[in-house]
């Protein structure tokens, strides 16, 4: 009896063997790996833990600090730069943005006089929002987002009909919104741009704004309400987007900030060294010390290799497929992409901090794509990589060749144009 017990164990055990031999065959263990660089900074670059560790251990708190206090108009980007730049932005003169779209006769009809669809009222809307204080732009279900807050707001302002069927579906009594870029979760907006649309003629434009700031003091700005043409689209209209990404330097407190890094990397064997390190550049990379100081110098001889150029950026984006045979293309034409030092202005939390600034201006970007491509760019500014580094990674066969997105801290939708592109508005020359 204990003979055929332990042969029927034995027998079990044979067959759940078979069974998970059988499962591996069907799904196989996908094997993560390091993209093979074959250039001569191979050795230098960092791995992807290493560059996401190395982001990390940034100061991001004071860039939030400083991108609370933009919003509530208490610090502006041009305190960044010393210059008043702002002024010259094409994106604040209203009239401007409403000449520049294409009216046609029923367009310009009085409002009395118009029908349907073109009856109907649209207005543009200028926001500032702290990225830190929301899960992003896009609205979802149980989470603190912009747009929800944004259209919960505008409820006030729905025409009657609107109403009626929304009461009739038992759905809550909300604005549409459309806006010229969705940003992600910690993403700040200097001048993003949305519309909103009613059917109601006695809806103004200040209402608008007074109820949009009253709806999260401090944390979403309306800087303008105006009302515009039908034909106004934020996102079909514009030409242009541009992104500042405020990147900060660790100050004397490197070691302290960067503590958990080197444990982790001890921990893992990693040939790291931090940026307070005693070496110089080559003697990190003789020792076999992957180094982690950069000239910014070089950040911009990398970017703007990208300017003037249409090309494929699908390695530089993320949550979006590599290949896709329907749906919009990867290519996107940038205008200006540079990088320079700057000091980040003293906030009521501390002192001064220095930092590097990276402007880009495109005519569209990826999801993801600024994140990605500040990353890689220190990367290839920490390894030494020669100019054109950036321009080989675009002929990538996966997207482990670049880095991972650098925290979305740092980066801010500065504004959105809707005229041709003058280079003379950009804060870095």
């Amino acid at each position: 009896m204990l003979a055929y017990a332990m042969s029927s164990s034995t027998r079990l055990g044979r067959i759940s063997t078979i069974l998970r031999m059988e499962t591996t065959e069907t799904n196989p263990r996908k094997d993560y790996f390091q993209y093979a660089h074959n250039d001569s900074c191979k050795f230098s670059r960092w791995t992807a833990k290493e560059c996401y560790q190395y982001m990390s251990a940034r100061p991001w708190q004071k860039v939030n600090d400083f991108y609370a206090e933009m919003v509530q108009g208490r610090v502006s980007l041009s305190d960044l730069f010393r210059k008043e730049l702002l002024q010259t932005c094409a994106v604040h003169d209203d009239t401007e943005i409403i000449e520049d779209i294409h009216e046609n006769d029923i367009d310009s009809a009085p409002a009395k006089d118009r029908t349907g669809r073109w009856a109907r009222v649209t207005f543009k809307v200028l926001l500032s929002y702290h990225g830190g204080s929301f899960q992003g732009w896009q609205k979802q279900p149980g989470l603190n987002t912009v747009q929800g807050i944004v259209e919960r707001s505008l409820g006030k302002f729905v025409d009657e009909k609107k109403t009626q069927l929304l009461n009739e579906k038992n759905l809550p009594i909300e604005g549409c919104v459309v806006v010229a870029g969705r940003t992600d979760k910690g993403v700040t907006a200097f001048q993003q741009v949305c519309s909103f649309y009613t059917w109601r003629k006695d809806v103004k434009p200040q209402d608008i704004k007074s109820t949009i700031n009253d709806a999260a003091p401090g944390k979403i700005n309306a800087i303008s309400v105006t009302e515009v043409s039908r034909e106004f689209h934020p996102n079909f209209s514009a030409k242009w987007r541009r992104y500042l990404y405020v990147f900060p330097f660790n100050d004397g407190k490197e070691a302290e900030l960067s503590s958990q890094v080197e444990k982790d990397l001890n921990e893992h064997d990693y040939t790291f060294t931090l940026d307070n390190g005693l070496h110089d550049y080559k003697d990190q990379i003789e020792a076999g010390n992957k180094p982690t100081r950069f000239e910014v110098s070089k950040v911009n001889q990398l970017l703007s290799q990208l300017e003037g150029k249409l090309l494929s950026y699908k390695m530089f984006a993320r949550d979006t497929k590599a290949s896709r045979n329907v749906g919009p293309p990867t290519e996107c034409f940038v205008f200006h992409a540079r990088a320079t030092e700057a000091i980040l202005p003293c906030t009521q939390a501390g002192s001064e901090t220095k930092i590097m600034c990276i402007e880009l201006v495109a005519n569209r970007f990826l999801r993801k794509m600024v994140r990605v491509l500040v990353a890689t760019a220190v990367r290839e500014a920490a390894a030494g990589a020669e100019e054109d580094a950036l321009l080989k990674l675009m002929d990538a066969t996966c997207r482990r060749a670049t880095a991972p997105p650098s925290p979305p801290d740092g980066l801010c939708l500065v504004d959105v144009g809707y005229t041709d592109f003058d280079k003379k508005i950009c804060f870095i020359s």
